[in-house]
């Protein structure tokens, strides 16, 4: 039944859960026949009619919990029975019951099919079944046969031997857990011989054969004790590591690296080194600092332990301030080179490593050290500009932390080239400019500069008042490239660096200092002895037969000159080089005169102890320029006021002479007096030299300027016997003229590093000031023409010549032999002044020129002086000046003989008819008023009536009234 409610099931028919073998409680119910099956079928059906039957069947019909139909369908009837309702009911049961039957029989008929096949699937099945069974007899029969035919021994063997293989793995493993156990020592021994790759690579090779055994109770606390060993591991390595940043490795880098990279933490380890360099820095400063803090304390006072960098650095005392920067660069410099070779020896390893990666399983891996490479070039490259910036605000610290203004100059330049060699260290590191130690150094470099610079004009000042002008015998190939001060002009080298300090060049390849310094070495080293090694051989010989008797010399004039003790300088300064300045007395130079140094015959520079000075100044000057090329327009100005102020003072010692320009020669041209002006307005204290009790109000104004120099009182410029001092003149004139060639000399040097917006200035300053250096020649050389002959003699026998005379003269007058005397007596006055100082060919020639200019202009003021003049008198003036040329011609090599053409020129105005003259005067204005109105005067009488008189007079008014 219940397969028949299956069917019906999958047929869509609405069957409710219930068994059908509860239909057998109704008598009427049986299962139709093959008959009534096809009576069924074949009787007519309406399939919705009988669906209708079948769905109005009460549910409880399908219920499958049993009930009795008999007693359900009794409990239905009502209590008055009805006969025809009955019936009615009656055959309405029956209705449903042949609906249900015909929907079984065709449901059966149906599925006829599959039941036949079904059962054919049953009989083979037990057919197969039967068939198994034959198997499993005849196997029992065969098991038993075996057993029969093998004996209880040969069972035992295999067991045994069974069981010793399983010994054999389980004291594999014992003997692997005891391994295990003894891990802890072999790491420790590997760690002590840094080995760390190893001990990394042994503990995780334990650690993985741990978890193998982790079923035995004691792995377990191996486990723990290998987790802590590897923890410990990493701590040694970080040690290891931190190592790195003062003292780089290679092979123990490659280790820790190799480690690290087992641990698979490439970038933790690239974050803790960037960290180690940063405490590196810090901790090598502070410990070089304090421990120059502490021996210069004396004691082992913990206080200083405890303070601030910043604070610790002003605790360091200026004796040991230099020293102590020199080792703090020299240890950042080590912490520099350490991160440079650890960027080298990643630069290495990657482009070893980058082969291409093999296919498969490795891809994942090969991206992922592209990634770790990538993020450590990264760091490496941004740690760069950082380490740096932590290496200025370091070095910045501590020049803060003391007044550099308190140094001496070689003090000041020495801290300016370990910064500027820092600078150039950190240049080549990353490319920085340094601006935070350019900045710095910057300030305070300019207002030491400017302190320093007025202390050097002030010793300037009392060089020029206590030099006497005598010559400092140099050697004939004497050049300022033999200075020390000068060294670096020779030198192929970088400009940010001292010039004084760079090691000569082995190759003409620019080689960095990394480069230069990183297998050995340091740049900060060749400081401290580099001073030994700088001598000079300017001086000439002097006659003296050994060292010791030159330094009495020098010791002799320190304690008796009169010269204040600022501009004294003794010999062990000279040969050492510690002091800029080298005197040489005037006792030397009297030695030199009585040996084989003779300065008439060597073509030797002219220049004076007070130029070598500010020679070697201007060297320093432009030394600090070139280690500080920002402040290279201050320096400049500093060295054109060095220039200004000797100029001026020459001009002031033996140029100056209000009586020059009135002769109307021109002597000054206009552009040395706008320069002298100049100089006087922006440099020249005129107040302060003049009222020395000026209010200080009045001094801070002027605290730019320096008083003007007072020569020396020991310079006699009076003295006919030495030409009114022309050695003295010559000496000062032509060492300033030097002074102006070495300017020229260096000009492309200031070029070079002078602001492109400032070098106006500089161009300006060599024109209108460096190249007027020797116009001042002839104004100084003029007072001494001026004086050495006798001009006024001259005119006073002039007069008393006559030369209204009637017949021509053959002899000429006495003045010509007189004047010609006077400059024998000058030619021989020169010769003697040439053996106390050579005298060049230039100056002489000016000389010679001042005085036959002046005495020709004598000879016409003469002949202006005259009353009355015949056409043989002026016959006889000419007699009288070409005997005077012919005699001066022999003195002198100077041609043509200056003004000749004025003297002749003026003798033969006398002939000229009056509208000749007339136009004469107008154009010849070089002669005065007073010679013209008596050349016109003179002339009455014999050519020019009175009224052309008046007319020429008139006319010479004219030229005159516009110089009133």
């Amino acid at each position: 039944m219940q397969k028949i409610k299956s069917l019906m099931t999958r047929q869509g028919l609405k069957s409710p859960p219930e068994s059908l073998s509860d239909l057998g409680a109704f008598e009427s119910l049986r299962v139709p026949g093959k008959e009534e099956f096809r009576e069924l079928r074949e009787q007519p059906s309406d399939p919705q009619a009988e669906q209708e039957l079948i769905n109005s069947i009460e549910q409880v019909y399908f219920s499958a919990d049993p009930f009795d139909i008999v007693q359900y369908e009794l409990e239905k009837l009502p209590p008055v029975l009805n006969l025809q309702e009955l019936e009615e009911y009656r055959d309405k049961l029956k209705r449903q019951q042949a609906a249900v039957s015909k929907k079984v029989a065709d449901l059966i008929l149906e599925k006829q099919p599959a039941y036949v096949k079904e059962l054919e699937r049953v009989t083979s099945l037990q057919t197969g079944l039967q068939l198994a069974a034959v198997i499993c007899t005849n196997g029992r029969r065969h098991l038993n046969i075996a057993k029969e035919g093998f004996t209880q021994a040969s069972l035992g063997l295999l067991a045994n031997q069974r069981k010793r293989q399983l010994l054999i793995g389980l004291l594999k493993s014992l003997r692997t857990i005891k391994t295990l156990q003894r891990t802890d020592v072999r790491l420790s021994e590997m760690l002590e011989e840094e080995d760390y790759p190893g001990a990394i690579q042994l503990c995780l090779e334990c650690q993985k054969a741990a978890s193998t055994f982790k079923h035995y109770s004691c792995i377990s606390e191996l486990n723990s004790k290998l987790q802590d060993t590897l923890e410990q591991i990493e701590e040694q390595l970080d040690v290891a590591l931190s190592k790195i940043c003062k003292n780089f490795d290679i092979n123990h880098y490659t280790k820790v690296q190799q480690a690290y990279r087992l641990l698979g933490k490439t970038q933790t380890a690239m974050d803790q080194l960037h960290m180690h360099f940063t405490q590196a820095i810090h901790n090598t400063v502070f410990q070089v600092v304090l421990g120059y803090v502490e021996l210069c304390a004396g004691n082992t006072d913990t206080k200083f332990q405890k303070l601030q960098y910043k604070d610790l650095c002003t605790h360091v005392t200026p004796d040991s301030y230099i020293p102590c920067l020199a080792d703090l660069c020299k240890a950042l410099w080590e912490v520099m080179l350490s991160y440079y070779r650890t960027m080298e020896w990643h630069e290495k390893h990657d482009s070893e490593d980058a082969a291409p990666a093999s296919e498969g399983s490795n891809v994942m891996s090969t991206e992922e050290t592209n990634f770790d490479r990538g993020y450590v070039k990264k760091k490496l490259e941004h740690g760069l500009t950082r380490i740096w910036q932590d290496v200025q605000l370091k070095v910045k610290t501590y020049l803060l932390g003391t007044d550099l203004s308190i140094f001496k100059y070689d003090d000041f330049i020495f801290v300016l080239d370990i910064v500027s060699r820092l600078m150039q260290v950190g240049e080549e590191f990353c490319g920085s400019k340094s601006e935070v130690l350019q900045e710095s150094i910057r300030k305070q470099s300019i207002n030491y500069f400017k302190n320093h610079h007025r202390i050097r004009l002030d010793e300037l000042r009392m060089f020029l008042e206590n030099e006497t002008w005598e010559l400092c015998p140099v050697k004939s190939n004497f050049s300022i490239l033999q200075l020390h001060e000068f060294k670096f002009l020779e030198q192929s080298r970088s400009p940010s660096v001292s010039p004084s300090k760079q090691p000569s060049a082995t190759s003409s390849k620019p080689v960095t200092l990394f480069e230069q310094y990183c297998s050995s070495g340091n740049p900060f080293e060749i400081q401290a002895n580099h001073k030994d090694e700088e001598t000079e051989d300017v001086l000439a010989s002097n006659g003296y037969e050994s060292d010791e008797q030159e330094k009495s010399a020098y010791q002799e004039y320190d304690s008796d000159s009169d010269v204040p003790e600022e501009l004294k300088r003794d010999y062990v300064d000279e040969q050492t080089g510690d002091v800029p300045v080298k005197s040489v007395s005037r006792e030397t130079l009297k030695s030199r005169k009585k040996s084989d140094y003779s300065l008439n015959k060597v073509n030797a520079p002219i220049l004076t102890n007070t130029t070598l000075n500010v020679i070697r100044l201007v060297g320093k000057y432009m030394q600090m320029m070139n280690i500080l090329k920002p402040i290279a327009f201050d320096v400049i100005h500093f060295m054109s006021q060095l220039f200004d102020y000797y100029l001026y003072a020459i001009y002031t010692f033996f140029g100056r002479n209000d009586s020059l320009e009135s002769t109307g020669l021109g002597l000054s041209s206009s552009r040395l007096r706008t320069t002298l002006n100049r100089i006087q307005e922006s440099l020249i204290d005129l107040e302060g030299s003049a009222d020395p009790t000026a209010t200080l109000t009045a001094a801070e104004e002027r605290k730019e300027k320096v008083p003007s120099p007072h020569l020396n009182q020991l310079v006699i410029l009076t003295s006919g016997d030495t030409l009114y001092g022309l050695a003295e003149r010559v000496v000062a004139t032509e060492s300033l003229v030097f002074l102006a060639e070495q300017f020229e000399f260096l000009q492309p040097h200031l070029d070079a590093v002078m602001p492109a917006a400032k070098k106006p200035f500089l161009q300006q300053f060599y024109s209108q000031t460096v190249s007027t250096a020797s116009e001042l020649r002839k104004p100084i050389y003029w007072i001494v023409a001026g004086k050495a002959i006798d001009y006024e003699q001259m005119l006073l026998l002039m007069t008393n010549v006559k030369w209204d005379v009637k017949e021509i003269m053959s002899q000429h007058n006495i003045y010509v032999d007189a004047l010609l005397k006077e400059f024998e007596q000058f030619n021989k006055r020169l010769n003697e002044v040439t053996k106390r100082v050579r005298i060049p060919l230039p100056v002489s020639n000016i000389l010679w020129e001042h005085c036959i200019r002046l005495a020709n202009r004598t000879i016409v003021e003469g002949y202006a002086n005259v009353k009355k003049c015949s056409n043989e008198g002026r016959a006889l003036m000419q007699l009288d000046f070409q005997q005077f040329l012919i005699k001066l011609e022999k003195l002198t090599d100077i041609r043509p003989i200056p003004d000749k053409e004025f003297v002749e020129t003026y003798i033969k105005a006398y002939y000229l008819t009056e509208n000749d003259m007339e136009r004469w005067i107008k154009e010849h204005r070089e002669y005065s008023t007073k010679q013209l109105t008596n050349l016109v005067n003179v002339c009455l009488g014999s050519h020019i009536n009175k009224k052309a008189r008046q007319k020429l007079l008139a006319a010479i008014d004219d030229i005159d009234r516009p110089k009133r």
